[in-house]
C-alpha cells in the first residue's frame, strides 16, 4: 500500500488549552506509533488537519478522531494518494491559525464554509512551504 493524505475539518467541542494540549499529545503518541504525520490548524472555533502515511493507518486515525467528542462535524475535504510527504519530519505539526487563514471576526460566520470551498490545500501548502523541519513536532 502506498501513502495516502486526507485534509478534513471540525469543529472544537469545549475548546480550551487544556483540550488542545491533550488533543495535540494523543495525536503525537499515535502518529508516532502508526508512522503517521501531519499538521493541525485550530483555534477555538475550527480545526484543519492533513494527515499522511501508509493508507490504513491514515484511515484508521481519521476513524478514531470521527469518534473523538472532542471534534464535531468531522467532514473529509481530500482523500488522495501521493508519492511524499508534505510533513514528514512532523508526528503533529501544531499551528495556531494566524488572520491570513479565515478572519475570526468574520461577520458572516461562515468560516467553515469558506474552507469547505477549496481552501483547505493551499493553506497546507503554504505552512508546508514556511516550515524547517523539527522532528519533535
Amino acid at each position: 500500500m502506498g501513502l495516502l493524505r486526507i485534509i478534513y475539518t471540525s469543529q472544537p467541542f469545549g475548546f480550551d488549552e487544556a483540550t488542545l494540549a491533550g488533543i495535540l499529545m494523543d495525536a503525537r503518541r499515535c502518529n508516532t506509533r502508526d508512522d503517521v504525520t501531519g499538521a493541525l490548524i485550530c483555534r477555538r472555533d475550527v480545526f484543519v488537519q492533513l494527515l499522511e502515511g501508509p493508507e490504513q493507518k491514515v484511515r484508521d486515525t481519521f476513524e478514531r478522531i470521527g469518534r473523538d467528542d472532542r471534534h464535531v462535524d468531522v467532514v473529509l475535504h481530500i482523500s488522495e494518494p501521493v508519492s511524499e510527504r508534505m510533513f514528514g519530519n512532523w508526528a503533529m505539526l501544531h499551528d495556531p491559525a494566524q488572520s491570513w487563514l479565515i478572519p475570526e471576526a468574520d461577520p458572516s460566520g461562515d468560516a467553515l464554509d469558506r474552507v469547505r470551498a477549496g481552501l483547505v490545500r493551499g493553506i497546507f501548502e503554504a505552512l508546508a512551504a514556511g516550515m524547517q523541519p523539527d522532528p519533535t513536532g
